[in-house]
């Protein structure tokens, strides 16, 4: 199996986890932070869509979906295009909700099947090519990649156990 592959399935599990655990929820349920420092379920599908988005149409060199495709627009958060959401308070990360779980779901899809594309149109030769020398050690393809998907696994795992939080009070 190629290193692609692998990673195309692993980023598809993340998605049915997440996926699965709104599914059990209600919006209401999804927008609630259980406690100051874990972030709601809608933060955390918010997130991951988002830093799939952006780490992979930075690598494509193609503006993001956010902001090419209008999702800014649809989601109307109170928070600026440009916001660091890695870096939110827990009152900046309140302020991501949604009043349709569809929108989440979609968002998720749209930065997934980018991935997904970029990933298997991707020659395996170009993944030590470096695409960030402005870190210690250079930043190749493979290990930005990396990165974002084992972001996504974690968020997905978080998601489980924030519905458990917020379904079990």
């Amino acid at each position: 199996m190629k290193a692609t592959a692998l990673s195309v399935a692993t980023l598809l599990r993340a998605q049915e986890r997440l996926e699965d655990t709104l599914a059990q929820m209600t919006v209401a349920e999804a927008n609630t932070m259980p406690h100051p420092l874990i972030k709601s379920v809608t933060w955390l599908m918010w997130h991951t869509g988002r830093e799939l988005d952006l780490q992979v149409s930075d690598l494509k060199g193609v503006p993001s979906l956010w902001q090419n495709a209008g999702w800014s627009e649809r989601f109307a958060l109170p928070l600026p295009d440009d916001t660091e959401e890695w870096h939110h308070t827990p009152q900046e990360a309140a302020q991501v909700t949604v009043a349709d779980k569809d929108l989440l779901s979609a968002y998720l899809a749209a930065s997934i099947q980018l991935t997904v594309d970029y990933l298997e149109s991707l020659d395996e030769a170009t993944l030590q090519d470096v695409v960030d020398d402005s870190w210690a050690e250079p930043v190749t393809r493979e290990v930005r990649l990396v990165s974002v998907i084992d972001d996504a696994v974690m968020h997905s795992g978080q998601a489980v156990y924030t519905r458990r939080l917020v379904i079990n009070k």
